[in-house]
């Protein structure tokens, strides 16, 4: 007989947000960051600026499009106080956030390997700066927001792999489109893949993308405690607080409130 699930609705300790102080330092601070990144863009000469998909043909520029939608809302949401705009950030940020940690994760780990996976070796290296404006700087931006700024996200594991899987079929689809104009792709590893290899590539970035909602999903729960459901099999002190100190038990309950709603 399936348990039935109780809902315990507690206010987490976290910064306070949308808030004109800590909340619009970083929101702003971001921004400036994202706009770094976007007049790099507009001012470098680069060949796929003249092909079809313009920038837009990479994860990372799709991302930080993303990202800056993100920070936007909330710093809108700082400024005006908006429950709407902070809802808006929040919902935003369940997309954004994973995409950018896995773009980080994608590009970092490619450039170890070797850099002419994801550079081609007839254009010069970017400068540290802007590689670390378009590759480090969002993910940071977004998960500082996650961890301090934000109330706990709400999806589980089987949508999040859905929405993973989403983003990484549009993608694909999106580069074999470009590619049918420009005889090339964005990243020379798509280059080096056959159809085979390409798909899972996508089909293992879509799972990476969806572990990495998980992963910040089970660390909110380390740094603030959890917003619990719970089966009645599990006692808990009527109207008690999850504090950060009982979070590191309380994370054991919440992967097994993921394994509940799957």
């Amino acid at each position: 007989m399936g348990h039935t699930i109780r809902h315990h609705h507690q206010q987490l300790p976290r910064l306070s947000s949308p808030s004109r102080t800590l909340s619009l330092l970083l929101h702003t601070a971001g921004l400036a960051s994202f706009g770094y990144s976007f007049n790099y863009l507009l001012t470098q000469p680069s060949p796929i600026r003249d092909s079809y998909g313009w920038h837009f043909q990479y994860l990372t520029i799709i991302g930080l499009s993303l990202a800056t939608l993100t920070v936007a809302a909330a710093t809108l949401a700082d400024l005006t106080r908006s429950s709407t705009l902070f809802a808006l950030k929040n919902v935003l940020s369940v997309c954004s956030t994973p995409l950018e940690v896995l773009i980080s994760l994608l590009y970092w780990g490619l450039r170890l390997i070797d850099p002419a996976l994801v550079v081609p070796k007839h254009l010069p290296q970017p400068p540290l700066a802007p590689d670390l404006a378009f590759h480090l700087v969002p993910a940071l931006v977004l998960v500082l927001d996650l961890l301090f700024l934000s109330p706990p996200w709400t999806i589980s594991v089987a949508p999040a792999i859905t929405l993973s899987g989403a983003i990484a079929s549009a993608y694909w689809c999106w580069i074999e489109l470009c590619y049918s104009h420009n005889g090339f792709y964005p990243y020379p590893l798509f280059a080096l893949l056959d159809w085979q290899q390409r798909t899972v590539l996508f089909a293992a970035s879509a799972v990476l993308m969806a572990a990495n909602t998980v992963v910040l999903q089970w660390l909110y729960a380390r740094v603030n405690g959890v917003l619990l459901l719970l089966p009645p099999s599990v006692s808990v002190e009527h109207n008690s607080l999850v504090s950060r100190e009982h979070a590191k038990n309380f994370s054991d309950y919440w992967w097994r409130q993921q394994q509940h709603l799957l």
